[in-house]
């Protein structure tokens, strides 16, 4: 499979790195450069305009929340006019989901664990002040560069701009769900993520009590 050559990526082929529900991931060569390149395919079950409009909605989110995103320093998104796949600068380095199921394997490091978890932290303030809700954190969605242990949020797809303290406390949530399921290993380690939030965010406080009572909706018991 190779990209027409409209998209700058002088028909290179396509490796598949992996494939979700959702979309295809490949690597690939764009303007000389490494590059990852995201497709969604079409979903045989949907009616065709409502896939063609759900996909090209979160193909337009991606591009512009992932844009905000890095005005806030906490993303990074290489955009390519008339391109018709996302595509993503290739920045080497683990995900947070495997360096923590990796903790689980070898033992937790708890300077590095702080570490990202201050970092998880002030990235999410940062976005959530700039009125950007993520729409999908996991640990997945977060990767470290291998060259300045720095962090990165990725996959901006169910991003959306909110300034609602619900929506903001919704994301917190889901990460929190995502912690508790997949990595309880690390211990509470939404509570590092919590404190870095209320350094970073202005708006820290309507938010958590938001977060408090989603929690306590969630689990009345």
């Amino acid at each position: 499979m190779e990209i027409d050559p409209e998209t700058g990526s002088e028909n290179n082929a396509l490796v598949l790195v992996k494939q979700g529900a959702e979309a295809r991931v490949f690597e690939s060569v764009l303007a000389g450069k490494r590059s990852i390149i995201k497709e969604r395919f079409s979903k045989k079950y949907r009616h065709p305009s409502l896939d063609s409009k759900l996909t090209l909605k979160r193909l337009n989110a991606v591009h512009d929340q992932g844009s905000t995103a890095r005005h806030f320093n906490s993303g990074s998104l290489c955009r390519r006019p008339r391109a018709p796949y996302p595509d993503f600068r290739v920045r080497g380095g683990p995900s947070v989901k495997d360096v923590f199921l990796g903790f689980w394997s070898n033992g937790v490091v708890k300077e590095r664990l702080a570490d990202i978890a201050t970092q998880i932290g002030d990235a999410i303030g940062k976005l959530h002040d700039g009125g950007l809700v993520h729409g999908d954190l996991t640990t997945s969605n977060m990767l470290i560069r291998d060259e300045s242990n720095k962090l990165v949020l990725i996959d901006f797809g169910l991003s959306f701009t909110s300034t609602l303290p619900e929506d903001k406390a919704v994301d917190l949530y889901v990460l929190e769900r995502a912690l508790i399921s997949m990595h309880s290993s690390c211990g509470n380690v939404m509570d590092l993520i919590l404190a870095a939030y209320k350094k970073s965010s202005k708006q820290w406080c309507s938010t958590l009590n938001k977060l408090a009572q989603v929690t306590t909706f969630s689990y009345p018991f």
